[in-house]
């Protein structure tokens, strides 16, 4: 998609504008690892290949089920507000926050080179931006890497929550995102690194482009990419009058 046809551009966070994605997979190792390690040696360890299949891009309940499914580990669903000690679905996904919380705390995040400079572009060109992501936490992340005056609107897990958006694969916090930009979503770019996100793309009848951060090629492209590049600067490359040659 050219920017001329463009209404919107619509971002996932972690993986593609932030290098959160392995904090928070770093986090899912930690918690899974010691799940599976109270089950017994008769389920299949946790692995970084769980982190793309089951995890990445989902909302964090999701991603637990997923992973437990897996391995056949049946748990309750539990509350939101689960005490991250409870033995519940949504008490492994708080621990997980806290887990991921800390990791934070202690090793800081960073904004993938060339994000803002494409998010300034955008903002030239007078092309709406928003950042859809499951993450809680993400208005604080883009707070920390100076990146949040840069963006119009924030659609994460909070307020996929609040507004009952079911979360990646569907496509409905993309769609709602883009109703929000007054976008028609047959020209607005999504740009995902997770399957699930590129799949939600897909679905809702977007533009979407694949930024590979260890998926794959092939992978994001199965899953619905039109298009998937290697770093944010390719994206527009053309309009902006860049070269990667």
């Amino acid at each position: 998609m050219r920017a001329r046809e463009c209404e919107a551009v619509l971002f996932d966070l972690d993986g593609v504008l932030t290098r959160t994605a392995a904090v928070h997979e770093r986090a899912w190792s930690r918690l899974f690892t010691d799940v599976i390690a109270t089950v017994g040696d008769a389920v299949r360890p946790y692995s970084i290949d769980d982190y793309f299949a089951y995890v990445d891009g989902k909302l964090r309940a999701d991603g637990v089920q997923a992973v437990l499914a897996s391995r056949g580990i049946d748990l309750p669903l539990g509350h939101p507000d689960d005490d991250p000690t409870a033995q519940t679905i949504h008490g492994l996904g708080n621990r997980k926050n806290d887990m991921f919380l800390t990791e934070l705390e202690r090793h800081g995040v960073e904004a993938f080179d060339g994000a803002a400079e494409v998010l300034d572009w955008l903002e030239q060109q007078g092309i709406p931006k928003a950042v859809v992501s499951s993450s809680h936490n993400a208005d604080s992340v883009l707070r920390a890497v100076g990146l949040r005056h840069r963006v119009d609107l924030v659609v994460d897990g909070l307020m996929a929550m609040s507004q009952g958006l079911a979360g990646k694969p569907a496509p409905d916090t993309y769609l709602y995102a883009a109703e929000q930009l007054s976008a028609f979503p047959g020209r607005t770019v999504v740009v995902e690194d997770a399957n699930s996100g590129v799949e939600a793309g897909r679905r809702g009848g977007f533009w979407v482009v694949g930024i590979d951060r260890g998926a794959g090629h092939d992978t994001l492209t199965r899953h619905g990419a039109d298009v998937v590049i290697d770093q944010l600067d390719e994206l527009f490359a053309v309009d902006r009058g860049l070269s990667r040659s």
